[in-house]
């Protein structure tokens, strides 16, 4: 496989996959970016703008738009999968990119139903590629505009870690290579819940006291999940675990955070999708469905998680906010 990469295809024309294709012109690659709205696509092309996803930022004039997914990936060096983690299969089943393009997954999530992490799922949908795993503290305008961001790119093939390092990183995007696989993406996949848990002690006036103490705690959960799956504890310790936990718990970008503090505040979930105050009517809240996915495998893995239980009892199975928060706050005392 040549790793002289000159065309990358993006899949997902959200505000990451913008983002991200954004970042790859000015890496010096020529990005197409596939979207599923044909008016997305519209617009990219005529006024170089996405503004139901990322409003306000202008995109680079290379990044050629399209809805014919064939056609995305038929020429690309690089196919970037940056779609909603659920979605992940059924659309990686549709492409046919050349023999041995690598496949960065730069979507955050386990899968429902199966409990697959994305490399498993992109081994499955679309055998034959090397797979890598972007991830880390992003938020997505923040990217787009350029602002210094540090990500973690991890795959198991180190050469060809470093040449996608050297391939997608500029001054403003900074890359850190990592050979986790495994690791990288269950620090993307549990902090998403855990930051939806912080959005509703918020809600609920709980203080930054209580917020430290679940982001803490959190952190702890997403560490042992990650050993019961064979990832480093190391690297949940950098940017792909505690570096995004840390951004997404604490910043009201993160879409998890807006729904969960709308929750703590006594919104139901339909109220608070259709709040145009929040900005989440076009959204996709991972940590929902992650709360039912993780949770999910912790249980197959006999994995302590107390805090993913909760979220997961609360958004799934009715339970009430305030009676789930005192009970996590009156379990019995442990050592750290």
């Amino acid at each position: 496989m040549s790793r002289n990469f000159k065309t990358i295809a993006v899949i997902g024309a959200g505000a990451w996959g913008t983002a991200l294709a954004q970042t790859a012109a000015r890496a010096g690659l020529k990005p197409t970016l596939w979207a599923f709205e044909p008016a997305t696509v519209a617009e990219i092309a005529e006024r170089h703008t996405n503004s139901v996803f990322l409003p306000g930022v202008a995109l680079d004039p290379a990044i050629d738009a399209t809805s014919d997914l064939g056609a995305a990936v038929a020429t690309a060096d690089i196919v970037l999968a940056a779609t909603p983690a659920q979605h992940l299969r059924a659309t990686l089943k549709r492409l046919s990119p050349k023999a041995g393009v690598p496949l960065v997954l730069a979507t955050k999530g386990i899968e429902l139903g199966t409990g697959a992490l994305m490399s498993n799922v992109a081994q499955e949908a679309a055998p034959g590629h090397p797979i890598a795993i972007l991830t880390g503290p992003t938020f997505a305008r923040e990217v787009a505009l350029a602002q210094p961001t540090a990500v973690t790119l991890a795959a198991s093939e180190v050469k060809l870690g470093q040449a996608l390092a050297q391939a997608l990183a500029t001054p403003h995007f900074r890359i850190y290579r990592n050979d986790d696989v495994i690791g990288a993406q269950v620090g993307g996949a549990v902090k998403n819940v855990v930051a939806l848990g912080c959005g509703i002690v918020a809600g609920l006036a709980l203080g930054d006291n209580a917020r430290a103490a679940l982001m803490t705690r959190g952190l702890a959960e997403m560490v042992r999940l990650g050993i019961a799956l064979g990832g480093r504890p190391e690297t949940l310790m950098g940017l792909s675990g505690l570096g995004d936990l840390a951004l997404t718990c604490n910043n009201d970008q993160s879409r998890n955070m807006r729904f969960g503090r709308a929750l703590g505040r006594g919104l139901t979930p339909a109220q608070a999708l259709a709040d145009p105050a929040l900005g989440l009517a076009h959204a996709v809240i991972e940590g929902v469905e992650g709360a039912s996915s993780v949770g999910a495998l912790a249980r197959e893995r006999r994995v302590d998680m107390p805090i993913v239980a909760a979220l997961d009892a609360i958004l799934h199975h009715g339970a009430s906010v305030v009676q789930t928060v005192d009970a996590l706050l009156n379990r019995p005392l442990k050592e750290e």
